[in-house]
């Protein structure tokens, strides 16, 4: 409420208070907002650039709100990963290390065939999200892992370089038919409702990289996105790993690195990071521990890598004793004439050698119904859980 002075001048009354903004003194002026100013001399110079960088800031933070919002949805049930991690190895249930070796093998179909990381990325967040919501043998993972991996480059890469069906069994050595992959995939589309482009640790690392770079004054080429992303792809070579937020495991790896650069200003943008994500201290520490050991664990020269993996190719004994004759009958390469072509029948005992490996590469498992691939996850009762922990 406002009154009227003798001279006529409004005044505020003493109940009514101007309401003044809460700063914190020892903040920095850069910390009152997410969206950083140009240094003033550009400013001055180039009045858009502040505008075009406001600008993108924003956006960055709204896909990242967008993103934060979705995220659970698009994380594999936590109890279900717990199930596999106390399950013992036999051939009725699967164990975290046949799944970890599983996704090594995706692994190395990824840098195969020069798909990118966000296809591995998201074929790991759809086989887990299937493992964890369907009780899966140990003999059906094989083709469950191709068709994941079918699923993830259908939707990351271009059309023209996805391979054949075909001849990604040829690769992968699943020993699995094509009518097989197209029934599975049927049943993991049906169990995920058809969603498979998900939000992974992969979409965070990008954008809060994206925004770390928006807001520092440093070199560019300080955080290097590919190192990032490698140890990303180790960690989701870990079971345990799918079970944190895809938001905290992006920033575990961000502040690691920026620990290691011994940077303040990157990790202050960090911090604000954090801030706006809502994520816990205590979850940011106990996650970035494990991320910690496991980097430790992956850079040993004790540990095998999918990137140094070689394929092993398995043919069969008429194909092998031809080569083998081949070899040692074969003295020199014989001359080419010029102008000249393989002949029909060349060309057809050249077919019958490449296929005659492929009935040991098609055994596949009884296609029957969909109920004798899986059965439901159902909650263990407390006796089960108990005995599960002991």
């Amino acid at each position: 409420m406002e009154l009227l002075n003798p001279d006529g001048r409004l005044e505020p009354s003493r109940n009514s208070r101007r309401r003044v903004p809460h700063r914190h003194p020892k903040l920095h002026p850069r910390e009152l907002s997410y969206l950083r100013p140009p240094p003033l001399g550009q400013q001055v110079k180039d009045p858009e650039a502040g505008e075009k960088m406001s600008s993108e800031a924003l956006w960055l933070f709204k896909q990242l709100n967008l993103h934060l919002e979705q995220e659970g949805r698009f994380q594999p049930r936590e109890k279900g990963l717990s199930l596999i991690e106390c399950a013992a190895e036999n051939e009725n249930t699967l164990c975290p290390r046949q799944r970890n070796a599983k996704v090594e093998d995706l692994w190395s179909l990824t840098n195969f065939f020069g798909f990118a990381t966000e296809t591995f990325v998201l074929a790991v967040n759809i086989l887990d999200r299937f493992l964890a919501l369907m009780k899966v043998k140990p003999k059906h993972l094989s083709c469950i892992g191709v068709c994941c991996f079918q699923l993830a480059a259908r939707v990351v890469e271009e059309e023209c370089n996805i391979p054949s069906a075909h001849e990604i069994i040829r690769i992968s050595q699943c020993k699995c038919t094509v009518s097989d992959l197209k029934r599975m995939e049927k049943i993991i589309s049906e169990k995920l409702h058809f969603e498979f482009k998900a939000t992974t640790a992969l979409t965070f690392l990008h954008l809060y990289h994206t925004i770390v770079l928006c807001h520092t004054s440093e070199r560019k080429e300080v955080l290097n996105l590919d190192k990032l992303e490698a140890q990303l792809k180790a960690c989701n070579c870990r079971l345990v790993f799918s079970k944190a937020k895809p938001s905290v495991l992006a920033l575990c790896l961000l502040t690691l690195e920026v620990q290691t650069l011994k940077s303040v200003e990157l990790f202050e943008i960090l911090l604000r990071v954090q801030k706006h994500s809502k994520i816990s201290d205590s979850d940011l520490l106990y996650w970035r521990e494990l991320v910690s050991k496991c980097l430790a664990d992956y850079s040993s020269p004790e540990c095998c890598k999918p990137d140094h993996k070689k394929l092993v190719w398995i043919v069969s004994r008429r194909t092998a004793q031809n080569l083998q004759n081949s070899y040692y009958s074969v003295p020199e390469l014989p001359t080419i004439p010029e102008g000249g072509c393989f002949s029909e029948s060349e060309s057809e005992d050249f077919c019958e050698d490449m296929s005659s490996g492929e009935e040991s590469l098609s055994s596949s498992p009884p296609s029957d119904l969909e109920g004798t691939f899986f059965f439901e996850l159902k909650p263990k009762t407390k006796w089960q859980t108990l005995s599960c922990r002991s």
